[in-house]
């Protein structure tokens, strides 16, 4: 049984122009100790998927249609304050910007403490023992001594270990992690990538993993979603995608990559950019932009079908 079900998820925002709809039919589920890549453009709605589903949905953005459910329990329509509950303890949240996880007026260790007793049944002298425990954990030398240090005395890649040892400490079993690594250095990047799968390996904790980067992707993710204009194009195991995208959105973005094993004289681009949300066409969104486009494209909208080893919202592979 999946820990994370999500069914035909559709996230709206009212403006005086009609209602926008950012996600539209979003499916998916993560098991336990799976990692869950979602990647695509800026503006596909990775991020939103991500905050309809802690409830974090910034106003007037609303779910307007199918369901969160955490083992098998449906948490989309709970009252605020259970869902600060579920906030933590089960669901923890890494985001890309520390500074804005990270209040700067409290030392961190007393951020951990807080959250840790806001979910757990410990004594202050547990809870600290445990927030140094955590510092060192994720990589931070002399827990004991930076335990009273406050963000600002930290660096940036420190910050962020700091981030995902507030989203853990609690011992919630998904973790949010939406570009964990996008404003780190490179050698930051991986430290932080090893963590997250050390994590997964050790406790079980299952992620979500939202990013642009297919090689972050592609050294952390089990699975990949590849969303395009609030849907999802293509989704399978991460090597299948990476190796043989069924979805031509899927396969322009893999060849817009650089390869050391393959030379090449020139990347593939993509041709054209998104749409808006107030300008997305009938049917696949992705007609306009398409190369193998045809008729019953640009009218029909696909879903998900079988693509051989993955699922792909493409008419190529409607047998």
């Amino acid at each position: 049984m999946a820990l994370l079900d999500v069914e035909e998820l559709k996230v709206e925002f009212p403006t005086r122009r009609g209602v926008l709809r950012a996600i539209d039919g979003v499916s998916f589920g993560i098991e336990p100790g799976e990692v869950l890549g979602v990647v695509g453009e800026s503006g596909a709605g990775k991020s939103l998927t991500g905050a309809a589903i802690i409830g974090l949905l910034e106003p007037p953005g609303r779910i307007a249609g199918g369901r969160v459910l955490l083992d098998g329990k449906r948490i989309d329509n709970l009252p605020p304050a259970r869902m600060r509950e579920i906030r933590g303890r089960q669901i923890g949240a890494i985001f890309q910007d520390p500074l804005t996880t990270l209040d700067p007026v409290y030392p961190v260790g007393r951020q951990l403490t807080e959250t840790m007793q806001t979910h757990l049944k410990l004594s202050d002298a547990d809870a600290r023992r445990r927030a140094v425990a955590w510092l060192e954990r994720v990589g931070i030398p002399a827990g004991a001594q930076r335990v009273n240090a406050y963000p600002h005395e930290f660096s940036g890649g420190m910050r962020q270990r700091v981030v995902i040892a507030l989203a853990l400490c609690a011992e919630p079993r998904l973790v949010i992690a939406d570009e964990p690594t996008t404003a780190l250095d490179v050698s930051i990047q991986a430290q932080i990538i090893e963590l997250l799968k050390s994590l997964t390996r050790d406790h079980g904790t299952s992620v979500m993993l939202v990013t642009h980067d297919m090689g972050v992707i592609a050294e952390t993710a089990d699975r990949v979603a590849v969303m395009y204009a609030g849907r999802i194009a293509e989704i399978g195991p991460v090597r299948a995608v990476v190796k043989q995208p069924a979805h031509p959105y899927t396969e322009g973005l893999m060849g817009s990559i650089p390869w050391i094993e393959r030379k090449v004289e020139r990347l593939r681009q993509i041709d054209g950019a998104m749409p808006r949300l107030n300008a997305i066409p009938p049917g696949c969104a992705f007609n306009p932009r398409c190369p193998h486009v045809f008729d019953r494209c640009r009218v029909e909208r696909p879903d998900l079908l079988d693509a051989g080893a993955t699922r792909a919202a493409c008419w190529l592979h409607d047998a």
